[in-house]
């Protein structure tokens, strides 16, 4: 029998689709999006709802931001402006075209996102909702009644504003039209459009979810519009402006968007806390308190790194769909923001914004002193408290919430508090409708508070309460750093030193903060065990934080400088200062002035924690400590016998054999209470990280040369010979190449062979063409392209020895002292200049090249001046000028023989291989290389001086 619709016409779906008919609209929607335009267009001609389904705005919307790059200029519809960024010309296309009509299809699907984009929002505007509504509040009534409490709308706060009178849709086209603004993030692209072209998009889309302005650098854009505006006065404590300019996260945004865009429900970042000011039109907004998932919503939390992320329908669909089925007393916090209206949204607040109106606002997030400990919380190491501090106690399992429910005295029904799927990697809390008990939509302040009260049954969003879910076992130091945090994991320590240095007042706050979200007190409590044993002065209040935004622990207090070796585990830890305790012996036995250069070694051990109490034994890595071989770690031969275990070739030895993936723990259950430690002689003077503004030109050309230098000192020096027979046996005897080499050259195979996966991990904005091409640039053999590079000209055909490599010669590793200038003309000032570089556990012995990338991006920040200034004080020879064929390597193409002829080349080889984001650096010094076309021309940008040399 033939299938039928509901008006009596024939089914055209099944026969249209065939075996696809078995899926929903949704799922081939969802599917078509992976293809290709060409693709799509062959597709629409299988069949009329193939057509149908191939010529939704939604699908050609969702291709062309993927495919964007650059500032957009919308088309009149988004198939249109994918075809024009094709390259298809089109200008007769509408001219032979006519409406096509088919029936006997229907699609519930497509008819409810043909509805979203259609609909009239005037409903939605119904009242004044129950955000308590102030004028003329005080800073003391705001900070005592609101400040990380409760939502509040105020008044009054933008009428000096001059953006009240001139941030209107027009007035801004007419001034900023040229200006590309950046637009929400639907796709990985970073798009942007002109305003003016923006504007026309408004006026010509009807699009079920609209692009909007949403630019956080819209100061840097059009800076005149920063001087239309000001904070207002409730809110300018922020203490993010104490981090670096450019390691602060986004805080501030321009927002314009059409009548049905807006904000999806969401958290903000950091469990920040901010204002918002509509300065024309008009915004619905909805707000749940902290731990309470809006319906329709999914909080995913992972496992492994903590990371947060949210599934949600879009603001009108969530309005339109989700808003209907709630029970009065399930029903939102809600209001209706007016022109020149400010609303507060506290840390931790779920919030969601619908335009009714085409709008334009600005907000701003800050953290001050009564949200920085949930600020902190959020940066904590591990996920049960991320997911607590979004989702309540839904997040926890059923263990938990029981012994929740039996402190709380909570009599409610276990399955309001778990989810399903428990052993999954990555636990899902979605919030199912339940409530807590119905409001009085009388109440004003007192009843948003009651609300807040009588929901949460046993939850509190109280910062100890929340704290108590932190995994103790979780290292911040060595567990993996959330992605979705949006400041990063030395940066969050740097901030920390700075509010502790900057902030005295505040002290007792920042230290709870600390031990939140660095375990301060720990760290602590460890420092005092080493004083204690090693009978150095006990250290002051302003010494007990730990200093820097290095990647382990370290201490500054008296003459000493103590660092924990934390990072990576206790495996990871004892080959870093096993092998620096090796480069130290043999800087010692060496007559090199380098050794001037680095902080005298005072002593070195290991701590550990034994049945709750400290215990210190020294350590001069000569020897396998007591406390390891306890382990059930198997020792083989090689290593017992080695002169230092944890030296250098072990330690390559055990990254070899992890083929280019992080190395497990062997160790591992030794990591939580064991950890070895080195005490040095304090530097006078700062690092260089925090020395960097203050430098002038003279002392930055002094810099660099000094690193020229000490480089190669360093690169002079002897190191090892490789005993270790694993490494002996992988040596290519055929092309004559020293184990050291092809350990080097084997580990750069083993990262190309992932690559493409590492940097998509990154996130960079690397384009898709540069991606797919990797493979391409990359030589596949790296010994039969790259070799003759190695050969050592001086000394006929004979390889080049390799060195050490610092690896890590960044701002925070080089530190510099005061001196007086006595020949200014204006008398003695103080000037900088470089005495010591530091931290030595990176240490790796391979292309002396190798250790001009930090140089270049992280200390000189792409000055080229400063570059060549080191080059030249270096002074050895960093590559060769015989050929391929005079070096005997002439299984090489002609274009392969050319590249690898080029420091440059190699350089760019070594950065796209490298263990740290390194083109994410690149990317942010170089604008212009967003949009290079090959990785030759990248090579060229930031590697070509290097060709002169």
């Amino acid at each position: 029998m033939d299938a039928t619709t509901a008006f009596g016409q024939r089914d055209r779906r099944p026969e249209a689709l065939g075996s696809l008919s078995v899926l929903p609209d949704e799922t081939i929607c969802a599917l078509l999006e992976y293809l290709a335009p060409r693709d799509i267009a062959q597709l629409s001609c299988v069949s009329s709802v193939m057509y149908i389904l191939c010529n939704e705005e939604p699908l050609w919307m969702s291709i062309c931001l993927r495919r964007a790059k650059g500032p957009l200029e919308y088309k009149g519809s988004w198939k249109k402006t994918t075809l024009h960024l094709e390259g298809v010309t089109q200008e007769n296309d509408d001219a032979y075209r006519k409406t096509l009509h088919f029936d006997g299809f229907h699609s519930l699907y497509l008819y409810k996102r043909f509805y979203r984009c259609n609909t009239s929002l005037d409903g939605f505007s119904f009242d004044d909702g129950n955000v308590e509504r102030r004028k003329d509040i005080s800073l003391d009534e705001f900070t005592k009644e609101y400040d990380a409490k409760k939502p509040v709308l105020l008044s009054g706060l933008a009428d000096s504003w001059p953006a009240s009178e001139t941030w209107t849709i027009d007035q801004l086209s007419e001034k900023y039209g040229e200006v590309p603004f950046r637009i929400s993030q639907r796709s990985p692209n970073k798009i942007s459009m002109k305003f003016k072209d923006y504007i026309s998009y408004m006026k010509l889309q009807r699009d079920e979810d609209p692009l909007y302005v949403f630019d956080d650098r819209f100061g840097e854009a059009a800076p005149e519009l920063l001087k239309d505006y000001s904070v207002p006065h409730l809110f300018q404590e922020d203490w993010f402006e104490f981090l670096d300019k450019e390691n602060r996260p986004p805080y501030r945004w321009l927002i314009v968007g059409p009548e049905r865009s807006g904000a999806s429900w969401h958290i903000d970042p950091a469990l920040t806390s901010a204002w918002n000011t509509l300065l024309c039109g008009r915004k619905r907004w909805a707000l749940y308190p902290p731990g309470k998932v809006p319906l329709g919503v999914t909080v995913h939390v992972n496992e492994d790194d903590g990371d947060v992320s949210i599934d949600t329908p879009s603001s009108l669909q969530w309005w339109l769909d989700y808003y209907p089925l709630l029970a009065d007393e399930d029903k939102p916090i809600e209001c209706t923001l007016l022109p020149g209206e400010t609303i507060y949204v506290p840390s931790g607040w779920w919030h969601c914004i619908l335009n009714l109106d085409p709008t334009v606002a600005v907000t701003q997030n800050f953290v001050n002193k009564e949200n920085f400990e949930f600020v902190c919380l959020d940066m904590a190491p591990g996920y049960q408290h991320k997911g607590v501090c979004r989702a309540g106690l839904l997040a926890l399992d059923d263990g938990n919430s029981e012994e929740m429910e039996e402190e709380t005295g909570d009599d409610e029904d276990d399955s309001t508090l778990s989810y399903s799927d428990l052993t999954r990697k990555e636990k899902r809390v979605r919030m199912n409708g339940e409530g807590g008990e119905t409001e009085n939509q009388e109440e004003d302040a007192n009843g948003v508070s009651k609300r807040y009260n009588m929901w949460k049954n046993g939850f509190s969003y109280d910062i100890d309460f929340l704290a108590s879910f932190l995994d103790k076992e979780r290292d911040h130091y060595n567990f993996p750093w959330s992605m979705g945090n949006s400041v990063g994991q030395r940066e969050m320590r740097g901030w920390l030193s700075k509010l502790w240095v900057l902030k005295p007042e505040m002290r007792e706050l920042i230290w709870k903060g600390a031990c939140i979200a660095l375990n301060a007190e720990k760290w602590l409590r460890c420092l005092e065990e080493v004083c204690t044993f090693h009978n150095l002065p006990s250290v002051t209040e302003d010494e007990k934080l730990p200093v820097g935004t290095g990647s382990n622990p370290v201490y500054l207090f008296s003459d000493y400088a103590v660092k924990l070796f934390v990072e990576g585990g206790l495996e990871q830890s004892m080959y870093g200062l096993g092998t620096e305790l090796e480069f130290y012996d043999i800087l010692g036995r060496a007559e090199s002035s380098l050794k001037n250069h680095i902080p005298d070694v005072l002593a070195t051990g290991i701590l550990y924690l034994e049945k709750g109490s400290y215990k210190v034994v020294p350590w001069d890595g000569k020897k396998i400590p007591e406390i390891i071989t306890s382990s059930s770690f198997d020792f083989d031969a090689s290593m017992l016998n080695s002169e230092f275990p944890f030296g250098i070739w072990n330690k390559t030895l055990r990254e070899h054999r992890s083929q280019g993936k992080p190395p497990p723990d062997s160790f591992a259950s030794l990591s939580s209470h064991v950890w070895p430690y080195i005490i040095t002689k304090r530097c006078k003077g700062n690092i260089f990280a925090q020395l960097r503004d203050d430098l002038t030109w003279s002392d930055a050309q002094n810099l660099a040369s000094f690193l020229g230098q000490q480089l190669r000192n360093l690169h002079q020096l002897p190191y090892p010979p490789v005993t270790r027979p694993e490494l002996l046996n992988a040596v290519n005897e055929e092309l004559n190449i020293p184990a050291e080499w092809k350990v080097f050259v084997d580990a750069l195979s083993q990262k190309k062979k992932d690559v493409t996966s590492r940097l998509e991990n990154w996130g960079n904005p690397i384009p898709r063409a540069l991606m797919n091409n990797i493979d391409e640039y990359i030589p596949d053999e790296f010994f039969v392209d790259l070799l003759h590079v190695f050969k050592d000209t001086d000394v006929g055909n004979e390889i080049k020895p390799c060195t050490w490599i610092h690896s890590d010669v960044m701002d925070d590793n080089i530190h510099m002292e005061p001196y007086a200038d006595d020949d200014s003309v204006k008398g003695p000032h103080t000037s900088w200049r470089p005495s010591h570089l530091l931290d030595f556990s990176d240490l790796s012995i391979g292309d002396p090249i190798y250790d001009l990338i930090p140089i270049y991006l992280d200390v000189f920040r792409g000055d080229a001046d400063l570059f060549k200034k080191l080059i030249e004080s270096y002074g050895l020879p960093l590559i060769t000028s015989k050929s391929p064929e005079e070096n005997g390597t002439t299984k090489t193409t002609d274009s392969t023989r050319k590249k690898v002829l080029s420091p440059s080349y190699r350089t760019m080889c070594y950065c796209i291989l490298h263990d740290d984001n390194v083109l994410g650096a690149m990317f942010g010094i170089w604008d212009e290389l967003r949009t290079a076309e090959s990785w030759e021309q990248i090579e060229q940008t930031v590697w070509g001086l290097l060709n002169t040399y």
